[in-house]
């Protein structure tokens, strides 16, 4: 017996018609949809400040209207944690929705993850929440079920624990559904969508697919796609999502600990790809509580610098500037200089480089009209070729996420059903701090003597990186044997650290996970106070990956 969930969405500002999309493109039991990340929840607490009865995403409204007839014909079941801040508020709408379309569905909710009472001075405090809230809703009957904050891979091990009949203590089957939820939870970056080999791909990648995942009684699974879509589905597809943000080989959540080091994948087909083998451990005895408060005000402004003299041209407005704001200097003051420019350039765009200058404080006048009037006030004395992108504005708000740890007994995880019982979720009675894993045995290294060329790490090995709030991981991967025996032995911490200069003074961690022929780094407090922050010019660590593979290094020209 198979339970075929899909997924049609990575994050708030997905692909609109994604839901249509999986409705209409083949067999489904359930449809998930996330909507949440840390950035997201401090944006739907500033919705919520300006109208209590705000804090869901209202994308998602919008996309049930056009799709919840065809899910009610087709008897597809919809979880999603669009619910946000605000689950119960989004479960009435949607409840006036249908009666408005005149369409039958039970809608029910799961709350409790709220823990904003609790920590005075945030705009939001929720707790991640498992899937056993969802599991109950759905047992009841439940059409809809709606959630706040809960894990990623809840929205898939919730119908899954339903669907099988799991209990908590079914730790390995939790686990297979874990991995899977995990890598259906990023959407299209499971069938091709940012992936580092996509050149070498003949698939049409204008419009990937949106991944699903065939689940089955034992935990095991396969990730695909509906047929005739774009994008494809492939071991390195579903690598490159496993690694992205996660770190040591156990992956702990509220409902199991995933051990990511026992994760096996099999190409078995064109777009199928088996995961099986995933063991899984009590889960801690704690939950993940994300907070969300306002830091204070930022603003920036970029200077274009042209031509010749970039590093004198970037030291002169510097110093001017940081003599116009020693007048009311702000608290925080970075600048980054891009070298965009090169030699002889035969455009003004690839002549210029860009001086950013981002300033924060608590006080928003100080950087609003301070920082505007200084940098206007340099435009006919400064270096030549004086001009920036755009000038400085009001200073905005921004956010700082940091996250905390309660019991999981301290936090009331509730089923609200369709008929409005409300049913308590027990917490596990089976927990188990997580301790690091003993690092496996290497492969053999390549001999000695091997033959080696300058060349990038991207040749040979693909990467994908990401955030958790301050800290970025970097997950890296070998696509043959043989580069995994290179990879596992060069690619080493310090290794690291050589090659992305801005880790040097962080605490950097590797972990390697052979059966994937993967190794992923955790850098920490690289992206300062989190997303929200925007301390850095690439504040989610998107890129950071894409960066490492750029690197030159001596490669064996077998590999090449």
């Amino acid at each position: 017996m198979t339970l075929r969930i899909g997924n049609a969405s990575g994050f708030y500002g997905d692909r609109f018609d994604a839901l249509r999309e999986m409705l209409t493109g083949g067999e489904l039991d359930v449809l998930t949809g996330d909507y949440l990340a840390e950035l997201t929840m401090l944006i739907l607490a500033r919705d919520r400040l300006k109208d209590p009865g705000a804090g869901y995403a209202r994308t998602f409204l919008r996309q049930l209207e056009e799709c919840l007839g065809l899910a009610h014909d087709r008897g597809v079941r919809v979880v999603t944690n669009a619910g946000g801040l605000n689950p119960a508020g989004l479960a009435d709408a949607v409840r006036r929705l249908a009666d408005r379309l005149g369409i039958p569905v039970r809608v029910a909710h799961v709350e409790g993850d709220d823990l904003t009472a609790a920590h005075p001075g945030t705009l939001a405090a929720h707790a991640y929440l498992g899937g056993f809230g969802i599991a109950a809703c759905l047992k009841e009957g439940a059409d809809i079920v709606v959630t706040g904050r809960v894990t990623d891979a809840a929205l898939v091990t919730g119908p899954a624990a339903a669907h099988f009949g799991w209990r908590p203590g079914d730790h390995d089957r939790l686990a297979g559904a874990v991995v899977a939820g995990h890598v259906l939870e990023c959407g299209t970056q499971a069938t091709g969508g940012n992936y580092a080999f996509f050149p070498e791909r003949q698939a049409d990648l204008r419009r990937p697919g949106f991944p699903l995942a065939e689940i089955h009684a034992d935990g095991t699974s396969v990730i695909t796609k509906h047929p005739g879509t774009g994008g494809f589905v492939d071991a390195g597809t579903v690598t490159a999502q496993l690694l992205y943000e996660t770190g040591a080989a156990r992956y702990p959540g509220p409902d199991v600990t995933a051990r990511l080091d026992t994760v096996r994948l099999t190409q078995e087909a064109p777009d199928r790809v088996r995961v099986e083998g995933v063991r899984g451990e009590a889960p801690p005895p704690t939950l993940k509580v994300g907070l969300n408060r306002l830091g204070g005000f930022r603003n920036e402004v970029t200077f274009v610098l042209t031509g010749l003299d970039i590093e004198a041209k970037a030291g002169l407005v510097r110093r001017q500037m940081a003599d116009a704001l020693a007048k009311s200097p702000p608290a925080g003051i970075r600048w980054d200089l891009v070298r965009t420019d090169r030699p002889d350039a035969d455009t003004e765009e690839t002549a210029s480089a860009l001086l950013r200058l981002v300033v924060r404080d608590a006080d928003q006048e100080t950087v609003g009209r301070a920082l505007g009037a200084a940098a206007v006030e340099l435009a006919l004395a400064s270096y030549p070729g004086f001009h920036v992108l755009a000038p400085p504005g009001k200073g905005t708000p921004y956010g700082v996420f940091e996250d905390v740890y309660v019991s999981q007994a301290d936090v009331p995880h509730t089923a609200v059903l369709h008929d409005g019982r409300r049913v308590p979720v027990d917490p596990p009675q089976d927990t188990l701090v997580p301790e690091p894993v003993e690092e496996p045995p290497l492969p053999q290294p390549l001999p000695a003597t091997t033959p080696t060329r300058r060349a990038p790490l991207g040749l040979v090995a693909g990467a994908r990186s990401g955030d958790k709030g301050g800290h970025a991981n970097v997950g890296v991967w070998a696509r043959t044997d043989e580069a995994w025996r290179w990879l596992a032995h060069e690619l080493t911490a310090e290794r690291f650290q050589e090659l992305l200069p801005e880790s040097r003074p962080l605490p950097v961690t590797r972990h390697v996970l052979p059966n994937l022929r993967a190794l992923n780094f955790v850098v920490e407090n690289i992206l300062g106070e989190g997303v929200a922050a925007q301390a850095r010019f690439d504040p989610q660590a998107k890129a950071l990956g894409e960066w490492l593979r750029s690197r030159h290094l001596d490669i064996p020209e077998a590999l090449l």
